[in-house]
Parts: C-alpha cells; structure tokens; sequence
C-alpha cells in the first residue's frame, strides 16, 4: 500500500496531466477525480456561477484578511476536488503553496454550491474530504440560497465570517 505521501504526489502528477490536457481545456463541465484518478464531469450553469460570483462578492464585505477565489482544486484522500469557493489568509495560502499543485492542505473555508446534480449525502461526503485536509469550515447553498455552515458540527452561523448572511 502506498504512503499517504506517494499517494498525494500521484494524485498532484495526475491533476497536472488533466490540467495540461488541451481537449479537457475545452470541455464545458467542471472537471475532478475519484481516488483512483478517474475523470468526475459536471456540467457548467449559469446560475451556479452567478452564486459563486455572489459569495465571492459577498466574502469581501463580512470578512478582511483573506482572498477568495473560484473553483479551487484540492487534493483529498477521495481524489482531487475542485470547490465552488474557497476563502483563505495569506498565511494558509503560503502553507498550500509549499505542498505542491494542486495543494494538499485545504483552505480555511471551502464552500460548495448545490446544483441538480448533487445531493446531501454528496455534499457532506465532500465536507468530511475538505476538513480532513484542514477546512476549519465548510459552507453548502442549497439550491434555494440557504446557506449552511458546518465545522465540527453544524453552526448557526460561521466563526470565520460571522455576518455572511444565511440566505442568499
């Protein structure tokens, strides 16, 4: 059995292979991996990205001190996953950064949208890849705007970011 660490570096060598590859440059699905490397396709729409704009948007007014920035990719023990929006200091970027491409440490808020094709089990299956790689909090919308927060347990509201609003 490989080590955890020959199993991250697979994992990086593998993403970087699908990132350089110019036909699924062009395909219209966001693009991650099961454990074993195996392409995971999901269609692209309109209004999951006017949402991440909108969490983006609003990242910047509740909260100071980090970035946010789209469609991140993570390596997890289930593969590469790519969240909606990931939200993180200067500090954990610098920590990322020094694990490779695509990192292997996760960003302090990771936040999923929910689309047509996803459904809750798969949502808090991504929360567990994403906090056993360091988030301190993920975020799932609904597909109606609600906004949940999960850290150790479900949250009223985030430690990280206290006035992003719980409905979009």
């Amino acid at each position: 059995m490989p080590t955890t660490a020959a199993r991250k570096k697979r994992q990086q060598e593998r993403w970087n292979e699908i990132a350089s590859d110019p036909l699924l440059d062009k395909l219209p699905y966001k693009v991650e991996t099961n454990s074993r490397g195996q392409l995971i396709l999901s269609p692209h729409k309109a209004a999951h990205s006017d949402m991440q704009g909108d969490i983006i948007a609003l990242l910047s007014e509740c909260v100071e001190g980090g970035r946010a920035r789209p469609e991140f990719p993570i390596v997890t023990r289930n593969g590469t996953k790519v969240v909606d929006v990931a939200w993180m200091t200067a500090d954990r970027r610098r920590e990322m950064e020094e694990t490779g491409d695509p990192p292997t440490v996760a960003p302090e808020v990771c936040i999923e949208v929910m689309s047509d094709s996803n459904d809750w089990d798969e949502m808090m299956e991504k929360s567990t890849l994403y906090r056993g790689v360091g988030a301190e909090e993920v975020w799932i919308v609904a597909e109606g705007g609600q906004v949940r927060f999960f850290s150790n347990e479900e949250l009223d509201a985030s430690n990280l970011a206290p006035d992003f609003p719980t409905q979009l």
